[in-house]
């Protein structure tokens, strides 16, 4: 071996497979299928919300409601009501929507109408070669999933016919961020026949749907010791990762309480749906938990379980940023390659306090894991997660942590590889209970 060449770190297969989960999950939609398709081959089933429910000791289950899914593991023996160890995190990353009617042409080009969703980095998405991602919706009442290869890019205005461009970027959301697909001359088929072709249904089938833009250039390791990843999509998948995989690879003996995997859609865009963290779905599936594994449970032994439960709500964080150290806190500095975030504000963006922080600290000394503290310049306002939400909607006691990433929001997001592989062994040590 060439002793000059930069060495591979010890976590590549970790960060590489988070790579394979992000590139198969272009969607929410398409990252809970990924999350299914990786549960059931550790053993879990899938339950039907529809149906009734008769849960086995010692089993994974999980159910999903549209781009959110819930994963857990059934206790050996439950003489009482169990609390629940939730590792939550979720789905959906800002991007931009396809509109209904979208396709026009322009200036010789096909274009298609987006809608920007969440918080994009906006420069971030020009002069990239995107792809779309969702689901379809069909007459019939069946719902697929959809994805075309890179056939968008919205093009940024020449320097030439913008000369002040470099001392200040300013995009209309409406006029400078439509994506074009193709030549108005060569049109063969608009952008719902290439989803629908790409589904391998009939395009007069499709009745609606839910779908983004998704940036094609793949995942990667990279650094002076390949010890950073790039990626979309870090916030909120690499929790989710971190989530999956903790807990298919739990063991059902020994453990402390329910543990329960919790992926929301939506939080992007302030969790208000069916799906989102606002909603009923964990409420729902917590209390449907209790009702079978204890059938002559009351209304009372699942608040009981409610009380004795704890969420550890993982969602990406900001390390503090060598070109613009002004924007953090002067004596709060995390590091890229310092460990998870324990995210703290006194408005309770986060809802991180004393207990919850006890309940971080041992989960992080009992997988040999350290942690940074994190919170905002007071200059600057501070993002939330779906903790407090969580916290406010089931009473759980509730922590926020994550990953410490730059340029979140970017179609390329940063973190490094070992907070990678720390935040997978926190996750895993939580929902065991040691």
């Amino acid at each position: 071996m060439n002793e000059s060449l930069p060495r591979p770190v010890p976590a590549a297969q970790t960060a590489d497979d988070l790579g394979d989960f992000v590139s198969a999950s272009p969607s929410s939609y398409h990252a809970v299928a990924t999350a299914a398709q990786r549960l059931e081959k550790a053993g879990f089933s899938r339950l039907d919300e529809a149906s009734a429910w008769a849960l086995t000791p010692g089993t994974g289950n999980f159910v999903i409601r549209d781009g959110a899914i819930i994963a857990w593991i059934n206790p050996t023996t439950a003489e009482a009501a169990p609390g629940f160890r939730v590792f939550g995190s979720h789905t959906d990353s800002p991007a931009f929507k396809l509109k209904p009617g979208p396709e026009y042409t322009a200036e010789g080009t096909r274009q298609v109408g987006v809608e920007i969703y969440g918080g994009p980095l906006l420069n971030s998405w020009l002069d990239r070669e995107l792809a779309f991602a969702g689901r379809l919706s069909l007459a019939d009442g069946r719902t697929v999933l959809a994805q075309t290869g890179p056939i968008a890019r919205i093009p940024q205005l020449a320097i030439h016919l913008d000369r002040q461009v470099n001392e200040g970027l300013t995009l209309d959301k409406q006029r400078h961020t439509a994506p074009v697909i193709g030549l108005a001359e060569l049109a063969e088929a608009d952008i719902v026949e290439l989803l629908a072709a790409s589904a391998e249904v009939d395009p007069e089938q499709v009745a609606g749907h839910d779908v983004y833009t998704v940036p094609t250039q793949a995942p990667s390791r990279f650094g002076a010791s390949e010890e950073f990843f790039a990626s979309p999509r870090l916030d909120n998948l690499l929790s989710v990762h971190a989530g999956v995989t903790a807990l298919a690879n739990l063991d059902a003996d020994g453990l402390e309480g329910i543990p329960l995997f919790a992926a929301f859609d939506h939080e992007e865009i302030g969790s208000n749906s069916r799906s989102g963290a606002c909603g009923p779905f964990l409420a729902d599936v917590t209390e449907r938990i209790i009702a079978s594994l204890l059938p002559n449970s009351t209304r009372s032994d699942y608040l009981a379980s409610l009380a004795a439960s704890v969420c550890v709500s993982s969602d990406a964080g900001h390390a503090a940023h060598p070109n613009y150290p002004e924007r953090h806190d002067p004596h709060v500095r995390p590091h890229l390659g310092g460990g998870p975030l324990l995210k703290l504000n006194a408005q309770q963006r986060y809802a991180t306090d004393a207990v919850g922080t006890a309940v971080w600290a041992r989960a992080c000394a009992a997988a040999g894991v350290e942690y940074q503290d994190f919170v905002s310049n007071n200059a600057m306002p501070c993002g939330s997660t779906i903790g407090p939400l969580t916290a406010t909607r089931l009473g759980m006691t509730t922590v926020d942590v994550g990953p410490a990433l730059y340029s979140m929001h970017s179609a390329r997001e940063m973190v490094a590889i070992s907070d990678v592989v720390a935040l997978g062994a926190v996750a895993k040590t939580f929902l065991q209970g040691d």
